[in-house]
């Protein structure tokens, strides 16, 4: 299958998001105008402008009518879109801080996320979340080659139980941030069945504690041994 073709702006968009990514542009310097990036890519200011409103939209510059075009400190402007971005310059394994990151904000969701479902979902949402940790720990038991697939729908139905759409979105974030990272997906599988089980218990019978306690076994071992 043929590339897709690549758009106009995305050349300058690329290749400034790294510069401010990697550092070289500091926060409080001066993007180059308009018109030197329309002339160094062969492009329309229009182009130019396209790549300069999705710098902004992402929180790594703040464009002034009129004036210069300045990069913001993107640790403190920045939303998760810039941890894709981040992970997208590690080519094979990401740095250790920002992998610890992910876990992190992984873990954290996921226990909260788990303890809402208790108390939120639905008899149906519940009863999901239920049949897939039993197919999770099927999967686990025999070394199945789903144990992946069925692990993530479980945490998507968990997240969609807890009835919270800013941990949906987040969750969506951190599966594109480790996705296609073998090594990774590997160390995150789960390997106890009990605690599987348990969440899905838990979960169906309402326990928001107990459905907490389960999802941290679950999860904050993989930020200690990856992290």
């Amino acid at each position: 299958m043929a590339e897709p073709r690549r758009r106009v702006f995305e050349p300058v968009h690329e290749r400034l998001r790294g510069d401010i990514l990697a550092g070289r542009l500091q926060p409080g310097d001066s993007v180059p105008s308009e018109r030197a990036l329309a002339e160094e890519y062969g492009v329309g200011r229009h182009a130019v402008r396209e790549a300069l409103k999705r710098l902004e939209q992402a929180g790594l510059v703040r464009i002034s009518q009129g004036g210069a075009t300045r990069v913001l400190d993107w640790r403190d402007s920045g939303g998760l879109e810039v941890l894709l971005d981040l992970l997208e310059g590690s080519r094979a394994m990401p740095p250790p801080e920002l992998t610890r990151a992910v876990l992190e904000t992984r873990a954290t969701i996921g226990v909260d996320a788990a303890r809402r479902c208790a108390r939120r979902a639905t008899p149906e949402q519940r009863a999901e979340v239920r049949r897939l940790a039993e197919l999770t720990a099927a999967a686990v038991a025999a070394d199945a080659p789903e144990i992946d697939d069925t692990y993530a729908a479980l945490w998507r139905a968990v997240v969609v139980g807890a009835g919270n759409i800013a941990y949906r979105l987040a969750l969506n974030s951190l599966v594109m941030a480790l996705e296609g990272r073998g090594e990774i997906a590997a160390a995150l599988r789960p390997r106890d069945t009990a605690d599987l089980r348990a969440l899905g218990s838990a979960i169906a019978a309402g326990e928001a504690d107990a459905a907490a306690a389960a999802a941290s076994r679950l999860l904050e071992p993989d930020v200690d041994a990856l992290g």
